[in-house]
């Protein structure tokens, strides 16, 4: 993630990107004769899906369920569905591989990692495994939220169907990943139903936080000079607006078309201006870097102390890799931090 997956350890620049790094994980097992614990297709097929590399066609409901890159995963687990297969979580995982929210989804599954029933994991840190995929000999591979490239997807295609993202690579809405999802499991109006309370739980959450309505933010990576910051396109700026926030202007007129980031230079720290600025860190040593730094420090939501600089890496992934399934935990853990950053720039007003 952070670029690369976010770039994927890139941890930093990419890393900072899509915001993650990333430690190797092996594959914790092998997929079991029995397939995926599947939550019953509600819906007829075939099914048709169409996304950036043309159209995929299911001919029949998926009994064994691949997923590839983030946020697949879990929300085919959201919709009852466990997968064969699926990525080890090399940034903001656990020692397993998994997060809470995944661990408790396992859980209710009776597929908990350790169980005959669980999924086997894979490290992407290097990419897809496209071997451990196969070996899970899947029905369907899931990558509505991915950054597959053309290769990719003629790879995993040779496997089984895959459902790629829609549009722009890592650009898929968490809504849209669970809405193509259910499609491709025949269960929509079960996905339909998630997403809508999964929106009303975001309002919920800002009713709580009055103040962050109206309030302009900035969500990026601050790192001497290394710094990047994401756009519209991407997830992490979509969460706060659904919070009620707006993005600092800036941020449009200066992102490149179909980008989730760009990056941005130290000498002109000073033009990110908004109230409040939210960025992921390597430690808590990083965050007072940044606010000493002659550069970054001028960043207006820096001097007013309504920087977010969070260096736990399981609530930076919680809405890096944002999916039904971990909305709520980013909701109880992440989202009180903006509001304490909101109130200061209140404060500083």
């Amino acid at each position: 993630m952070a670029l690369s997956r976010m770039r994927r350890a890139a941890a930093v620049a990419a890393v900072a990107v899509l915001s993650l790094s990333a430690c190797s994980t092996g594959a914790t097992g092998e997929a079991g004769d029995g397939g995926s614990s599947t939550a019953a297709a509600t819906e007829s097929f075939p099914v048709t899906i169409e996304h950036v590399y043309g159209e995929t066609t299911i001919e029949s409901a998926p009994e064994r369920v691949a997923a590839v890159a983030w946020s697949n995963a879990e929300t085919a687990l959201a919709l009852g569905v466990v997968p064969v297969v699926m990525p080890a979580i090399s940034y903001g995982g656990n020692e397993q591989g998994t997060t809470p929210w995944i661990d408790e989804a396992l859980e209710e599954l009776d597929a908990p990692i350790g169980s005959e029933n669980a999924p086997a994991l894979y490290s992407d840190t290097d990419g897809i495994d496209f071997e451990d995929v196969a070996a899970a000999n899947p029905d369907v591979i899931l990558a509505a939220y991915s950054g597959l490239t053309q290769e990719d997807y003629d790879k995993l295609s040779k496997i089984a169907p895959v459902v790629a993202y829609p549009d722009a690579p890592w650009g898929t809405s968490w809504q849209e990943t669970a809405e193509m999802t259910g499609e491709a499991l025949g269960l929509s109006e079960k996905a339909g139903q998630l997403v809508a309370d999964t929106e009303q739980s975001i309002k919920d959450a800002a009713a709580k936080y009055p103040e962050l309505e109206g309030k302009s933010f900035i969500y990026g990576n601050l790192a001497k000079g290394a710094s990047s910051v994401y756009t519209s396109l991407d997830n992490r700026p979509k969460f706060l607006t659904e919070l009620g926030m707006v993005q600092a202007p800036i941020v449009d007129e200066k992102a490149p078309a179909d980008a989730f980031y760009f990056p941005w230079a130290d000498e002109d720290a000073n033009q990110l201006d908004s109230d409040i600025f939210v960025t992921w860190v390597a430690d808590d040593e990083a965050a007072a870097a940044l606010e000493a730094d002659p550069l970054l420090g001028q960043i207006p939501a820096v001097k007013n102390g309504a920087l977010v600089a969070d260096a736990n890496a399981e609530r930076v992934f919680s809405v890096s890799a944002i999916n039904v399934l971990s909305v709520p935990y980013a909701l109880d853990n992440v989202v009180p931090m903006i509001a304490e950053a909101a109130a200061a720039a209140d404060a500083a007003k």
